[in-house]
């Protein structure tokens, strides 16, 4: 009797793992649907409080106002407050939406491509990359001339970081490819880009101003045709990498059965490669190094929601958004009228978070 009940067992018991596996992913959809819910009427009123804050104070009602007449109207600001809200308040605040979601999906995918939840475009010296060839095109004088020349710190950041990704992946690599290797290299190929730029700025002292400022990180000056060139391809870039959120998934089963189930390895980790430099290069281009993101967030949404990408990407770009907004706000905020640096901001929140994220999973991913 015993011997004809097994197979029952086996299916009962198959039957509820399956069940429980799908209650858990539609448990996870529903908080993926909370987070986006609530993350999006989050990103409004955090979008509304930034058109408020600055050096001329605008109430939230007249700015809900002048949002409303702008949208209605598509522009044309007739107005004081009109004016400052979309010339200046508006274009910044959509860039730090962009860069916000831009760094927290690099940092999802740099994580799932290296294995380790310590790793993030900062600490892998793709940060460090965008901000050597700015500062080559900038203090060094490699710029375009003529019509593309306002591209030249886009496609500098977009290079400097490409090559400092390529320069971590394969000095990881040759050092045997284990997950800590990775953040090792990133470290020393940031630490060496740094000193390439610090030398830079040694040398090109009557220009510091405008790079130090970059450095630190701040939206301050962003126009409408910066947050065009960031918002318009950054959603694009993040678009095509929803669209690998299945790849990603199948990439954590480890690549020899990611290979058996039809997975092109090589061929995925260099698009993601590329991708994320680039996502990361466009981000950094215009407000300058901003660390964390790409850490704090993934790894915040990811206890939300669990490892699945087509969840854990949409989760983090939009918690994304509301992180860097809600920094940026801060920034504006706590020592007017003097505006703090954003990057040092994040980094104020970043450091210690990364210590605790390296002693709790550090040993996970000893050498």
């Amino acid at each position: 009797m015993a011997i004809e009940d097994a197979p029952t067992s086996w299916f009962r018991r198959k039957v509820k793992e399956k069940s429980e596996t799908a209650h858990g992913v539609k448990n996870a959809k529903l908080r993926l649907m909370t987070i986006i819910v609530l993350g999006t009427i989050s990103l409004v009123t955090l979008f509304i409080l930034s058109l408020t804050f600055g050096t001329i104070h605008i109430s939230f009602s007249d700015a809900i106002s002048s949002t409303v007449y702008l949208i209605e109207h598509w522009g044309n600001p007739v107005t004081l407050n009109d004016q400052i809200i979309y010339l200046l308040r508006m274009p910044r605040a959509l860039s730090v939406i962009a860069v916000g979601a831009g760094l927290a999906a690099a940092g999802t995918v740099m994580q799932a491509l290296i294995k380790n939840p310590l790793v993030d475009p900062y600490i892998t010296g793709v940060s460090s990359g965008a901000s050597f060839g700015v500062a080559l095109t900038v203090l060094g004088g490699v710029l375009l001339t003529g019509t593309y020349s306002f591209i030249s710190i886009p496609i500098a950041a977009i290079v400097g970081a490409i090559g400092a990704f390529f320069l971590t992946m394969a000095l990881a690599e040759g050092a045997g490819g284990r997950a800590m290797s990775y953040v090792l290299a990133g470290v020393i190929i940031s630490i060496g880009l740094s000193a390439g730029t610090t030398l830079l700025m040694t040398f090109n002292s009557e220009k510091l101003h405008g790079i130090l400022f970059w450095m630190f990180g701040s939206f301050a000056y962003m126009t409408w045709d910066n947050a065009i060139m960031i918002t318009i391809p950054v959603a694009v870039i993040l678009a095509i990498i929803l669209f690998y959120a299945r790849d990603l998934n199948t990439l954590l089963l480890g690549d020899e059965q990611a290979q058996q189930l039809g997975l092109n390895i090589r061929a995925l980790k260099k698009i993601m490669v590329v991708l994320v430099s680039v996502l990361t290069a466009l981000c950094v281009a215009f407000c300058g190094v901003i660390g964390f993101v790409g850490l704090i967030v993934p790894h915040t949404t990811r206890i939300l929601v669990g490892g699945d990408h087509r969840l854990l990407l949409p989760g983090s770009m939009i918690m994304g958004g509301n992180v860097l907004l809600a920094a940026d706000i801060a920034c504006k905020t706590l020592m007017v009228p003097t505006e703090l640096p954003i990057g040092a901001v994040i980094a104020v929140i970043g450091v210690p978070f990364f210590a605790y994220l390296m002693m709790r999973e550090g040993k996970r991913y000893a050498m």
